[in-house]
């Protein structure tokens, strides 16, 4: 029994740390981007996976709004996810500056540039409350190294808005931003039709 006991407690422990772990660096990401420091959002940021993860979006917003209007052939489908993540990554990248980054994550808008258009709309992290009563119910376990965080008001899938946090270095790092779906149509209508 004092074993079942023993086990019981260590499984909550690691729960408790591995959760208010989480909580802590989304309260430090949220208080550096309110602050602006663009330096400190980007230290608790993994600029490559984040990069991965808006360019995904971007690139599955274009083949949506290429297969409304016409059927597309599988090589068509290949040769946009390649030629399309090239273009898309290339706008993300001037996306992910320190000063844009903490802007967006800041007010939730983007000042549009060269081949970035304008952004508005989008929910900031600045205003979430990042205590750990809060955060559980808009935790989201993906992996046990990746969990989701809504920083929209609601769950709709229109205005559903949210944040990967990686772990990694001892640490939990932003590694993904989940758009609201006009935004991503948005960024997608940015992109060169054939």
């Amino acid at each position: 029994m004092r074993w079942f006991l023993g086990i019981t407690i260590g499984i909550l422990a690691a729960v408790v740390l591995y959760l208010g772990a989480a909580a802590h660096s989304l309260s430090e990401l949220a208080s550096a981007a309110r602050a602006g420091d663009g330096a400190k959002v980007l230290e608790r940021t993994n600029v490559k996976a984040l990069n991965h993860s808006l360019t995904h979006q971007i690139v599955s917003a274009y083949l949506e709004r290429i297969g409304a209007k016409r059927p597309i052939s599988p090589m068509e489908k290949t040769l946009i996810n390649v030629y399309g993540a090239t273009i898309a990554d290339a706008m993300v990248a001037k996306m992910l500056t320190a000063d844009r980054l903490t802007q967006l994550l800041k007010t939730g808008k983007l000042d549009g540039a060269g081949d970035v258009p304008p952004l508005s709309g989008i929910p900031t992290l600045g205003d979430l409350d990042t205590k750990l009563s809060s955060v559980l119910g808009r935790l989201h376990f993906i992996q046990p190294v990746l969990l989701g965080v809504r920083v929209s008001d609601n769950s709709a899938p229109d205005d559903y808005a949210a944040i990967d946090l990686h772990f990694e270095d001892f640490g939990w790092k932003l590694s993904g931003i989940e758009l609201p779906k006009a935004t991503v149509r948005a960024l997608a209508a940015s992109l060169p039709v054939k």
